[in-house]
């Protein structure tokens, strides 16, 4: 018999949703603001430092190129790639491409759901929401939500998570 307890065969497939568009471009910024940090100091001690100018120069080039060419190309990459979907059951998320990890959570085992926005994700009009429960793996995140959506998304997890017996432990 089937773990669910009614007879039907659980199969485990696809989340259905995608995230938000945007989210590609929020990716972007992120990975190019992590590439000026070791850039910046680099070329700023290059142009200072005559003798070593080559020798600073070159990993800055080298780190800028490798930055840009992964911004755009690895956003793209995740966006086809991560999927979510809330049931009445459980709570799905699937990232990755050559190491997928699918997170599911039911309801049950939630503790807290959490929605944020940092600076950036408000400039795109995102936002992450987290779902908290008693696993010690940790967390389940959907990030890159239009930030509607995750707001909506908080009060049925909140909805559905207090009407799903339980103690959540």
């Amino acid at each position: 018999m089937p773990a669910d307890g009614t007879g039907a065969e659980i199969r485990l497939r696809p989340p259905r949703n995608t995230l938000n568009e945007r989210a590609v471009g929020w990716w972007r910024v992120q990975w190019l603001l992590m590439t000026l940090v070791p850039v910046v100091p680099l070329a700023v001690l290059g142009a200072l430092i005559g003798p070593a100018r080559f020798w600073l120069l070159l990993p800055a080039a080298v780190i800028a190129a490798a930055g840009v060419a992964s911004a755009l190309l690895l956003p793209l990459w995740w966006f086809r790639t991560h999927r979510w979907e809330v049931t009445e059951d459980a709570v799905y998320v699937r990232t990755g491409f050559f190491w997928q990890e699918w997170r599911i959570a039911p309801m049950s085992r939630i503790q807290t759901v959490d929605t944020v926005r940092g600076p950036l994700e408000q400039l795109y009009r995102l936002a992450t929401v987290t779902v908290t429960t008693a696993s010690s793996r940790g967390a389940v995140r959907i990030e890159g939500l239009d930030h509607e959506v995750a707001a909506e998304l908080a009060e049925r997890l909140t909805r559905i998570t207090r009407n799903t017996p339980g103690d959540a432990t």
